[in-house]
């Protein structure tokens, strides 16, 4: 997803959620390796408690309270009626009316029952119709909770045995207001003053402009998206292109066809008036299709802009192993919002300029060499895409290794060197304002700083591994293991303490799970070192180099009580902290400014 230099979407969801829905509080652990599954509240009843970090080994956090609705429990937990099956393969069929910005159409969801059940959670936003939900050639009831539809099923749901059911659905579909950041329909104009009409829906879910099991945690194996729009446009969405059916209205459907599983999030909407031109790589698999939609009046322009993908997908392929999606290749597709990582059609808006609109968000000029979108968005396709967090909680398995993702091709490009320098660089815009990871079961997205803190957290861990050859094989393994999967921060966090053969226990639990920077507090006294950690989780113990002679970094091993180790320095200011690793330093043998020293400095 792309982000933003301001403030994170919390608080928006936090009022339009909040807003609507019966509101309810819990107390929710800063560490909890299962996601919270509340009782759903009914009616007008409410329960308020707290959310504040536990348990006792992180108990330095600060007490934060954040307020959750039902509407959040529904569409970020794993409800019974959701539970019991499993989705297969959605066949969605969408009509686009720009002339009064609508949609009608359906989605038939082939699914295998786990478990006999007897009612289903369908989720469909408001204030989106449900005109019918057939299954079996009957029509079945729903009663609607919100933005979900609780079906009762009629035919017995045998374990084991797969079915079909389809709702057919109208209405206007929630408009976004900024996107990407806020999701729904996005119905633009071009510079032409011609319709342009796109989708952008991370967060907001799916279900705000079709009906489906909008639950992070189950994907369809495949996917049919069969768009129709009036004949002046073009639609460019995810997969394949297998037919374009002119029809007697005026009007041309595209039918695409994604062969692999794909996010609910991902599915889009990119009508336009497009020129396209295409080209193939030769990638880890063999060839890959490239093909790219910018506007036509920007053909020109972009021609010349996209010539970066292919050293984009050269450098990726290296660190991450093979491009996930070569059944269905790879798109780039421009649209009036910044971007958006659309699986196999990713969303281009960054104006066909280098950096984040014209800007280094690294401020060390690096970032200014390659185009950030398709950089950024691009590394989703492995970190977002193939692999994919199960709640929205973990949201930093995808925006810190894409945002890492970052660094490692500066890196391609213009060294290791710079490619360090620029994730160093974007640690001014880290906030620490609350954890990286949120509230599990309630749709909820840590804090921002998941992009920034969490590629400096990932180049702390290079650092720690200590040897690029195994960091990349923990890289690539990492996308060779969990190919085309959901996972939790624990599956992740398991694989590279365990490929690395360290336990990165705490420093994961220090850099998601806290706001807390470590600092290494140390003086020297002639030619003794005398360090410790300090502002760390119960138990940290992470080492660090250190300059143990002047000029050169040698490795200690600091804990919370001090140690001491003897040193080959000129003078006490020679010594410095590995600057790849995100820990603050502090001599203690300096005096603190306070506010009156500052004042008389000035």
């Amino acid at each position: 997803m792309k982000l933003q230099n301001t403030t994170t979407g919390w608080g928006r969801w936090a009022e339009r959620l909040g807003a609507a829905g019966v509101t309810h509080m819990r107390r929710v652990p800063t560490r909890s390796p299962k996601p919270l599954r509340p009782k759903l509240l009914a009616g007008s009843r409410m329960l308020l408690c707290l959310y504040i970090a536990l348990p006792l080994d992180l108990a330095a956090q600060d007490i934060a309270a954040k307020v959750f609705t039902h509407a959040d429990t529904l569409r970020g937990s794993n409800t019974p009626q959701r539970s019991w099956w499993d989705a297969t393969f959605y066949d969605l069929h969408v009509k686009v009316n720009p002339a009064d910005s609508s949609i009608s159409g359906y989605n038939s969801i082939t699914y295998r029952v786990i478990k006999p059940a007897r009612e289903m959670q369908i989720d469909l936003q408001l204030p989106l119709v449900v005109d019918s939900i057939v299954q079996d050639g009957l029509e079945l009831s729903a009663r609607r909770d919100g933005n979900a539809l609780f079906v009762t099923m009629i035919a017995p749901q045998k374990a084991g045995t797969k079915k079909t059911i389809s709702v057919y659905y109208h209405g206007k579909p929630t408009v976004a207001v900024r996107p990407p950041w806020d999701g729904g329909f996005v119905w633009a104009i071009d510079s032409l003053s011609r319709k342009w009409i796109v989708t952008a829906n991370e967060g907001l879910g799916a279900s705000a402009w079709w009906p489906n099991k909008d639950y992070l945690a189950d994907e369809p194996d495949s996917q049919r998206v069969a768009i129709t729009v009036p004949d002046s446009l073009y639609d460019a969405s995810n997969g394949r292109l297998r037919s374009t059916t002119p029809n007697s209205d005026g009007s041309v459907t595209y039918e695409w066809f994604v062969s692999n599983p794909i996010n609910n999030y991902d599915v889009a909407v990119n009508a336009g008036h497009y020129e396209h031109f295409s080209d193939v790589y030769q990638g880890e698999k063999g060839k890959l299709t490239l093909d790219f939609f910018p506007l036509d009046y920007h053909v020109d322009t972009a021609r010349k802009q996209f010539q970066q993908v292919k050293p984009m997908l050269q450098c990726f392929e290296s660190w991450f192993g093979p491009y996930p999606w070569y059944e269905d290749g790879y798109k780039l597709v421009e649209t009036p919002h910044l971007g958006m990582e659309h699986q196999s059609a990713v969303a281009y808006g960054n104006h066909y300029k280098n950096g984040y609109l014209g800007r280094d968000r690294s401020a060390t000029g690096n970032g200014l060499k390659w185009d950030f979108i398709i950089i950024h968005e691009s590394a989703h396709e492995w970190w977002g895409n193939s692999i994919t967090m199960k709640d929205q909680a973990d949201m930093w398995i995808h925006e810190s290794f894409a945002t890492y993702a970052e660094g490692l091709y500066t890196e391609c490009q213009q060294g290791k060197k710079a490619g360090a320098e620029y994730t160093i660089g974007q640690r001014k815009i880290i906030r620490n304002d609350r954890p990286i990871i949120g509230a599990y079961g309630v749709n909820d997205e840590g804090s921002g700083d998941m992009y920034d803190k969490g590629a400096n957290m990932l180049l702390t861990v290079r650092q720690l591994v200590d040897d690029d050859s195994r960091w990349r094989g923990i890289l690539r393994g990492l996308n060779k293991t969990f190919w085309h999967q959901t996972v939790t921060t624990r599956q992740i966090e398991d694989y590279i303490s365990r490929q690395s053969g360290l336990n990165l226990g705490k420093v994961f639990d220090q850099y998601l799970r806290t706001t807390k920077i470590p600092t290494l507090e140390y003086k020297v006294e002639g030619q003794k070192l005398s360090y410790r950690w300090s502002n760390v989780v119960r138990g940290f113990a992470m080492p660090v180099k250190v300059t143990t002679a002047t000029d050169r970094l040698g490795w200690v091993r600091p804990a919370e009580r001090w140690k001491s180790v003897a040193v080959k320095l000129n003078r006490p200011e020679d010594f410095r902290v590995d600057e790849n690793v995100y820990v603050n330093a502090r001599d203690i043998l300096k005096p603190v400014a306070d506010s009156t020293t500052a004042r008389k400095a000035q």
